[in-house]
């Protein structure tokens, strides 16, 4: 039997359920894959209030054997400060995660931790921070753990500056975030076609992990998942399961909306899925202009060498085995 593929997941954990948590439970039900960890920074919400939602998670599913580890409150270089002054001079982001304080339930102080629908966690988090735990992991295992991830690049930035050898010890990144030219009406992307809250929200962070010389990195971006959409007929056949993962899911899981990470788990785990791949060589917007944390992106050739690395970027998808798998793996 061959070994589980050891996996080191780095989410911004909002729940209860939520594209998040909901891309989490994929990896974790896989019989294919060992999770080391999981590691929160700040990203749709405050680190804090995410960890918690994650230790409640693993206690309702019995998976309380895979670590918590907090990872970056703040990014590299962002603030909400930052941020707000932009707004006033370029124009309101449609999401800003943690510091969209106009949005019901978020709030202004990081350390604020509110009772929580699904239940308060019993479990602690562990001790370690989330770049320090990626590296110790790494150094254990050489060449064995992939990073999947799908929250701002901060604790990733932050592990490649405590061991720069980083892209060398791990098997692979493959990460959730970036938009090049998705179809969609959505009005996040319609306009700005170019800007993906992931990226932005920490994008210096990002252009140093894009910039490192992985072994292997895929990106999963918006133009892959924005057409999909989480059903109530697909939570209604999760139901029928009658696990713990299926009542969360069916007393939590939101409708109706794009099912961003779960491609990006659900790719990671069959790459059969992706029906056309793309490579580019991707980097980030840096200036402090309107284009501040866009993706940025050139065929071979064209790129400005400037520490740009070639990248796979998934294009299409087979919606219908997708679906199935989410179904399958989810009514384990």
């Amino acid at each position: 039997m061959p070994a589980r593929r050891k996996l080191i997941i780095d989410q911004d954990t909002l729940g209860p359920a939520t594209t998040n948590l909901q891309s989490i439970a994929l990896l974790i039900q896989s019989p294919e894959t060992e999770v080391l960890g999981i590691c929160v920074p700040t990203g749709d919400h405050w680190r804090d209030h995410q960890v918690r939602h994650a230790l409640r998670f693993l206690e309702i599913i019995g998976r309380t054997d895979i670590p918590v580890v907090p990872g970056a409150e703040q990014p590299l270089v962002n603030t909400p400060a930052a941020t707000a002054a932009w707004e006033k001079q370029h124009g309101r982001l449609v999401y800003n995660g943690a510091w969209d304080l106009a949005r019901p339930g978020k709030w202004a102080d990081p350390h604020f931790t509110p009772d929580l629908p699904e239940g308060n966690p019993t479990t602690a988090p562990s001790p370690e921070t989330a770049a320090a735990f990626i590296v110790r992991q790494a150094r254990a295992h050489p060449g064995e753990i992939s990073l999947w991830c799908a929250a701002p690049l901060t604790d990733i930035a932050q592990a490649l500056a405590l061991e720069p050898q980083l892209p060398t010890l791990v098997r692979e990144l493959h990460f959730m975030g970036g938009s090049f030219n998705p179809t969609t009406e959505a009005r996040e992307f319609k306009h700005t076609p170019r800007r993906e809250f992931n990226i932005r929200f920490d994008a210096e962070a990002a252009r140093a992990v894009l910039r490192a010389p992985w072994a292997r990195i895929t990106c999963s971006p918006i133009d892959v998942s924005q057409h999909t959409r989480s059903s109530p007929e697909l939570f209604t056949a999760i139901a029928q399961a009658a696990t713990p993962l299926s009542r969360y899911l069916d007393r939590f899981a939101t409708r109706h909306r794009p099912m961003w990470d779960e491609v990006a788990a659900a790719t990671w785990l069959d790459e059969s899925l992706v029906t056309q791949t793309d490579h580019f060589f991707v980097d980030v917007n840096l200036d402090s202009g309107h284009g501040y944390g866009d993706t940025l992106s050139w065929a071979a050739g064209h790129q400005p060498r400037q520490g740009e690395q070639s990248i796979r970027v998934q294009q299409r998808l087979d919606d219908a085995r997708f679906y199935e798998l989410f179904r399958q793996l989810s009514s384990r």
